[in-house]
């Protein structure tokens, strides 16, 4: 394994993140994701990211329950808020009310003092700003997280968060974006901010839902047990990738990984760690055998012209348009 700082922070991360988003608490239970927790932590994966709202809160129970045992010092523990987690007008959002007590709910099913990382999941277009930072700056103070990070954030919220969070003297690191040879919004606008502000980006689904792991085949149906039959969430998320024209494409990419020695999963991990603003790509797992597989693609360095084989390849199918970005549009609480 190798390590990056996150952002312009003293926090050393593991490129290589495990995340229990659609797994943890839905698709696996504990047996199974102690399993995969157990294989990251031997594969040298020392960070680990969650969220509140991941299985209705069990994701977060699941991880802590899992590394129970393990030296606090020796990992990163990332979490989020603002989906909503539980009936109340209160129970979203990033208000006062919901980020000061969804932090404690959090810490308790973590069975940890405090988090790495505390992460506004997405963009709040119903709360002032002002709010929230001052609160993520009180959490901050209270030794309930050593840092704060953004997920899906445009590069203008980046920009005023980040003076917010300097005016409050809290380090404002992170951005969670989804990012992947296949979804590339990030590039034009929030990746020079970032760099800009010396904020690192935690991308997730390096692999597009999976399919950049080609086992889905253009013309049949999605295999039995993989994410694109799974109708408790995963199936809705891979649904714009199973087209031919993607499949295939995906599918004229194996040689290219072969050439390199690779697979295609490490090949689509790979490709996301070029880019020099990202600190850690996320895989997550349902079997441990997938972390073995995917972690082998920490260190890798991508010769300049596979790289510009496997862009020139998927263009005209990865989609680039940074208004897609998520914090563009308030999402439905």
């Amino acid at each position: 394994m190798e390590f990056r700082r996150l952002g312009r922070s003293g926090l050393s991360v593991s490129e290589i993140a495990y995340g229990n988003w659609l797994t943890h608490g839905s698709q696996v239970e504990q047996e199974v994701a102690n399993g995969c927790i157990r294989a990251a932590l031997d594969a040298g994966i020392t960070t680990f990211d969650t969220a509140d709202v991941y299985a209705e809160t069990r994701a977060e129970s699941v991880l802590g329950q899992a590394l129970k045992g393990e030296r606090r010092e020796g990992v990163e523990i990332f979490t989020k808020v603002y989906f909503p987690t539980g009936p109340g007008a209160n129970d979203r959002g990033l208000g006062r009310k919901h980020i000061l007590e969804s932090i404690e709910g959090s810490l308790r099913r973590l069975g940890t003092d405090y988090v790495d990382l505390y992460q506004a999941h997405r963009y709040d277009h119903s709360t002032p700003l002002e709010e929230t930072m001052e609160a993520f700056a009180d959490v901050v103070r209270a030794g309930k997280a050593l840092y704060i990070g953004v997920s899906e954030w445009t590069a203008e919220q980046l920009r005023d968060g980040h003076e917010l969070a300097r005016e409050l003297r809290v380090p404002l690191v992170s951005n969670q974006p989804q990012y992947s040879a296949l979804w590339r919004v990030i590039e034009e606008r929030v990746v020079p901010a970032s760099e800009e502000l010396g904020i690192g980006q935690i991308v997730w689904s390096p692999l597009a839902q999976g399919v950049l792991t080609g086992k889905y085949l253009p013309g049949s149906a999605p295999p039995e047990g993989t994410r694109a039959t799974d109708e408790k969430g995963g199936a809705q998320f891979i649904a714009r990738w199973l087209t031919d024209e993607v499949l295939e494409r995906v599918q004229r990419l194996a040689p290219l990984a072969a050439e390199a020695g690779l697979s295609l999963s490490q090949l689509a991990v790979a490709w996301t760690l070029q880019n020099p603003n990202v600190s850690a790509a996320i895989i997550g797992a349902s079997r441990p055998e997938q972390v073995a597989e995917n972690v082998r693609a920490a260190g890798v360095r991508l010769e300049p012209e596979l790289k510009a084989a496997v862009d020139e390849l998927l263009a005209p199918v990865a989609v680039t348009d940074p208004a897609l970005t998520s914090g563009y549009r308030p999402l439905s609480l």
